[in-house]
C-alpha cells in the first residue's frame, strides 16, 4: 500500500473533523458512524498496544481512538482517561524481576531491560496514538482535559507525568519554528491570537490591528510542524523611545515611532496558547530568540524590557493585612480600600510611597517554600535571566490590573551580555537581581511590616 497516499487521506479526514461546525469536538451527526463507547475505545487501545498488523492498520486504529475520544462527552472522557491510567501503568513484578537480573549481571542488556520495565506501557500507547496524522494536537487536547480532572482525581497523576515526559521530547527547542506575525498573516492564525491572548484581552479586530499593523509593533510566535497553524506561545512587542510605564497608553498606540529611531523593545504580552502543554517551557527560548532577531534587524536598540503584570501582589498584601503583619497609614488604607487613587490625585499621593515600598518587598523577599519568588511572573522572567528594573504605578487601571496588583506593573530588563550570569545566580541561590532603586524601596517597607513577610 502507498503509505504517503494513506497518510494524506487520513490527514485530510482529521483536518475535516477538526474543522466541522460547532467546534473542534462537536458530536458527529447525520449519516456518519455512531460514536464509540468508552469500553470500545479502551479495547482499541489494548489492541494498539498489543501490536499486530501492519503500520497502516495501526494508524487506522489510532485514528479511530482519537476521533472516538473527541466525540465523547466530558464525563466519558474522564472515564476513558481513568481506565488508561489504571490499565497501563508500570508492572511492579516486572520491575522487581528486571532489577534482580540487573543486580546479578550489571551489564548493558540488563540495564536496558530494567529501563523498559520501569516505563509504564501508557507511554508506548501514547507514542502509537501519535502515529496518525493530527495525532500530536489531539493528544495535546487530551492532556488539557486530563489537567482539568487532576484536582478531583489524583489517580490520573501518573498518566499526566507520562504526557509531560513525552511532550518534553516532542516539543523540545529543536522542533520549534519561530514566525513573525503581522496584519498580513492569514486570518485563521490571527483569530487564534484573539482567542489565546491571556494578558491583555484583544477586544476586536481593530484592537488586534493596533497591535500588529503599525511600523513600531512586532509579534512573534513559536509553532510546531506536527500541529500546523496552532501557535504554542506568542509575544507582542512595541518599539519605543524610552522605557514605558503604562499599559493603557501602550495599547492605545497613536504616536508611532520609526523603528530606526527606537531605542527600546518592550515585551508587553506573552501568552501560552495550549493548555495541554502546561509545564513545557517555551517562553525562555522565545524571548531570547526574539531579542536576537530584533538585534539583527535594529542594531541600535539599547534596551530589551518587559511591561509585566504582578498577579500575586494584591492577594499577598491582603493576606498580610488580614494577619496583622502590615500597617498602612490610615490615609493610604482608605485610598487603597476605596480605590480612590484612580481618580483622586491626593489619594494617589498618599498611597504611592507605601504601596510601591510594599511591592518592592513582595517582589524581592516574598518566597515560596522552595525559596523562589512567590510571584509567578517574577519567577518566569528572573528564571530566564532578566533583572527587576523598575516598578510602575499606576500602570494598569483596568479591572484586572486593579484586582490583581492594585494597578502595579513591572519592567524586567533583559541585558544580552548578563542573561546567563543572572540566570545562574537565580538558579543557584534564588537571587533576585534588581536595580538599586528597588532595593531602596524594599528597605522603606520595613516600618510597615509588623513581622517578616513569608510565603
Amino acid at each position: 500500500m502507498n503509505m504517503d497516499f494513506l497518510e494524506g487521506l487520513l490527514s485530510s479526514v482529521a483536518r475535516r473533523a477538526r474543522q466541522r461546525p460547532g467546534g473542534e469536538r462537536s458530536p458527529r451527526r447525520g449519516r456518519e458512524a455512531a460514536p464509540c463507547g468508552v469500553g470500545e475505545l479502551t479495547s482499541a487501545c489494548d489492541a494498539l498496544l498489543a501490536g499486530g498488523g501492519g503500520e497502516a492498520s495501526q494508524i487506522l486504529v489510532a485514528q479511530r481512538v482519537l476521533s472516538g475520544y473527541a466525540a465523547l462527552d466530558a464525563e466519558a472522557r474522564r472515564d476513558f482517561l481513568a481506565r488508561l491510567a489504571e490499565r497501563h501503568g508500570a508492572r511492579p513484578e516486572a520491575i522487581h524481576a528486571a532489577y534482580s537480573a540487573y543486580r546479578e549481571g550489571e551489564d548493558e542488556a540488563g540495564l536496558r531491560a530494567l529501563i523498559e520495565a520501569c516505563e509504564p506501557p501508557r507511554q508506548e500507547l501514547l507514542r502509537r496514538l501519535n502515529l496518525c496524522p493530527g495525532g500530536t494536537f489531539e493528544l495535546v487536547k487530551m492532556r488539557a482535559d486530563l489537567l482539568g480532572h487532576l484536582g478531583e482525581a489524583p489517580a490520573l497523576a501518573g498518566l499526566d507525568e507520562d504526557f509531560a515526559h513525552l511532550f518534553a521530547s516532542w516539543f523540545n527547542r529543536g522542533f520549534l519554528v519561530l514566525r513573525s506575525i503581522d496584519w498580513n498573516t492569514p486570518a485563521a492564525v490571527l483569530e487564534k491570537l484573539i482567542r489565546y491572548e491571556a494578558v491583555h484581552e484583544i477586544q476586536d479586530w481593530n484592537d488586534l490591528r493596533r497591535r500588529l499593523d503599525p511600523e513600531d509593533r512586532r509579534c512573534y510566535a513559536f509553532f510546531h510542524p506536527a500541529i500546523g497553524d496552532e501557535p504554542l506561545i506568542f509575544v507582542e512587542v512595541a518599539l519605543c523611545r524610552g522605557i514605558p510605564g503604562n499599559i493603557q497608553t501602550l495599547l492605545a498606540g497613536g504616536d508611532e515611532v520609526a523603528p530606526q529611531d527606537a531605542d527600546t523593545a518592550v515585551f508587553y504580552s506573552i501568552s501560552n496558547c495550549q493548555a495541554g502543554l502546561k509545564g513545557i517551557s517555551f517562553g525562555n527560548f522565545l524571548i531570547k530568540q526574539v531579542v536576537q532577531e530584533l538585534q539583527r534587524e535594529l542594531p541600535e536598540l539599547a534596551n530589551f524590557v518587559t511591561l509585566s503584570p504582578v498577579p500575586g501582589f494584591a492577594k499577598w498584601l491582603a493576606e498580610r493585612r488580614e494577619a496583622g503583619e502590615c500597617r498602612l497609614s490610615s490615609e493610604a488604607a482608605d485610598a487603597l480600600d476605596a480605590t480612590a487613587w484612580r481618580d483622586d490625585p491626593a489619594a494617589r499621593e498618599a498611597l504611592e510611597p507605601e504601596l510601591t515600598a510594599l511591592a518592592a518587598h513582595y517582589l524581592t523577599e516574598a518566597k515560596q517554600r522552595h525559596g523562589l519568588p512567590r510571584d509567578p511572573v517574577a519567577r518566569f522572567h528572573l528564571g530566564n535571566g532578566a533583572s527587576l528594573h523598575r516598578l510602575n504605578w499606576p500602570a494598569d487601571i483596568s479591572a484586572k490590573g486593579c484586582r490583581q496588583a492594585h494597578g502595579l506593573m513591572v519592567n524586567y530588563r533583559y541585558e544580552p551580555d548578563r542573561i546567563e550570569q543572572n540566570h545562574e545566580a537565580y538558579s543557584r541561590e534564588g537571587s533576585v537581581v534588581c536595580a538599586g532603586d528597588i532595593q531602596r524601596q524594599a528597605r522603606r517597607a520595613q516600618p510597615l511590616l509588623a513581622a517578616p513577610a513569608d510565603a
